[in-house]
């Protein structure tokens, strides 16, 4: 067997994921093998066979690492997807039942840091933080769906304290625990928005497509037509000084659960589902980076209300531009989408799915962009992919689900999930985005694919908001 040189590859690369299942790494002093992505330190050379199966491994009596777990790897298992979903389960199940951090570290079995990197890689937050999340989560539940007291409401779900409940409860909804529950029966709602908000490049990005039915910009007015439980329904977004109205048309009256959907939609179309400022201000301590994204502080992630959409939008702008993307979206939405006043909502799954591939092909749509969104969009209506509930998965999990369906690689999956209000998204495979990176870090050549991959690891866990900055950057070049 030859044995290549130890360690020619680039460290960060492999870190990254890019040699898995092309090689192994046995280190014969701890007797095991891992993964070139393994996190354990690093061996000395001397220390080190490179290895091209499992069966090599195990030749050399060596056994699977219990840290990277190749055998799962290869069995095509991941044993930390199975661990954050399911503690993940349990946290919503009983989120009082975990005061903090630790407590999911000793539920788990694992260790703080082997916990921060677990919820980073897959949840994109720090334990704490999706902790916070979560509680906010089953309040809101709760608020909607009982009459107990507010104070109550808060302490059920696992807040220390009434105060602590409304710091949090406002930073996260954008509403008091009282004003949110008083949505459901009425028509308009005030959402606050948070200090240096820019609304200039979410009006914008609403504004993508002027001829478009299913949303509109007038001014600092957005409008998105939306199906929701209660049928058709225009929800407008006027930014004033004071905040954000919320007004929904259509319907006298809103449910509990219409509340909950417009709200939710609401904060994800002003990208206020995320939080920019630990991205900003470990930003602004980098030399090379501080003042590419200072220039835009507040600048935050737009996303598509619904999954559906996203993944329509992801799927029909491959290797196009955006006009043309958005011409070919309108045929949808023209042909499938339901009324709401003098606009559409977007189509169901089931509405593009009776379309038919032979059908957008006489409207524009190449043959294979036809077969891929109706097929993707079958997926949908026949259950096997959750796309609205993907966000709440594991972001590992989610991205495999994505590429697993025919016509959808890497940067429609990433694409996907950062318009999703996943917030470490990077779609590598954007052109724009690799011609950035490339003067960012002043290359020769523009990178490909792989490289984009390397380079944005600097900017993990916020990759979808630095996505964001960049492109704003490129178009300020263009």
């Amino acid at each position: 067997m030859t044995t290549p040189k130890p360690f020619s590859w680039e460290r960060a690369e492999a870190r990254a994921g890019k040699f898995d299942g092309k090689f192994l790494i046995g280190v014969l002093t701890t007797g095991i093998y891992c993964l070139p992505s393994c996190t354990a330190r690093q061996p000395k050379p001397e220390n080190v066979r490179i290895v091209r199966t499992e069966d090599e491994a195990k030749a050399l009596s060596l056994r699977a690492c219990k840290r990277c777990r190749p055998d799962l790897f290869y069995r095509g298992e991941d044993e930390d997807i199975s661990l954050f979903e399911g503690l993940a389960g349990r946290v919503r199940g009983g989120p009082c039942d975990f005061p903090d951090a630790p407590a999911l570290a000793k539920t788990t079995g694992v260790s703080l840091t082997k916990l921060g990197d677990l919820f980073r890689e897959h949840a994109h937050l720090a334990p704490a933080a999706w902790l916070r999340r979560e509680r906010v989560r089953a309040a809101s539940r709760h608020l909607l769906e009982t009459s107990d007291r507010v104070v109550e409401v808060g302490y059920a779900a696992g807040f220390e304290s009434e105060s602590v409940f409304h710091r949090q409860f406002l930073a996260l909804t954008r509403m008091t625990p009282g004003a949110y529950r008083a949505m459901s029966g009425a028509s308009v709602f005030l959402l606050q928005l948070p200090a240096a908000y820019r609304a200039q490049e979410i009006l914008a990005y609403h504004a993508r497509d002027p001829e478009s039915p299913c949303e509109r910009v007038d001014g600092n007015r957005i409008v998105k037509a939306l199906l929701t439980p209660q049928g058709p329904a225009a929800l407008e977004l006027s930014l004033e000084s004071d905040g954000v109205w919320c007004r929904v048309h259509g319907l006298d009256k809103i449910s509990r659960e219409t509340a909950a959907l417009l709200h939710s939609a609401a904060l994800r179309m002003l990208g206020l589902n995320n939080e920019v400022t630990a991205f900003e201000t470990r930003m602004g301590k980098q030399e090379k980076f501080a003042p590419l994204f200072a220039k835009r502080r507040g600048l935050r992630v737009p996303s598509i209300p619904t999954g559906f959409d996203g993944l329509c939008w992801a799927i029909i702008g491959q290797q196009v531009n955006v006009k043309f993307a958005a011409a070919l979206r309108r045929e949808i939405l023209n042909l499938a989408g339901e009324k709401i006043g003098g606009m559409r909502a977007h189509p169901t799954p089931e509405k593009v799915v009776d379309l038919g591939a032979a059908r957008l092909t006489k409207l524009r749509y190449s043959r294979s962009k036809a077969e891929y969104l109706v097929g993707a969009a079958r997926e949908v209506a026949e259950r096997r992919l959750d796309i609205e509930g993907l966000p709440e998965t594991s972001a590992v999990a989610a991205e495999k689900k994505l590429t697993s369906i025919r016509g959808i690689g890497k940067w429609t999956a990433r694409y996907t999930m950062l318009r999703g209000g996943f917030a470490d998204a990077a779609p590598v495979g954007d052109s724009a985005l690799a011609t950035v990176l490339q003067r960012v870090y002043r290359l020769d050549e523009r990178p490909d694919a792989d490289q984009v991959e390397t380079l944005m690891q600097d900017f993990a866990p916020h990759r979808s908001l630095a996505t964001c900055h960049l492109w704003a950057s490129y178009r300020d070049a263009a």
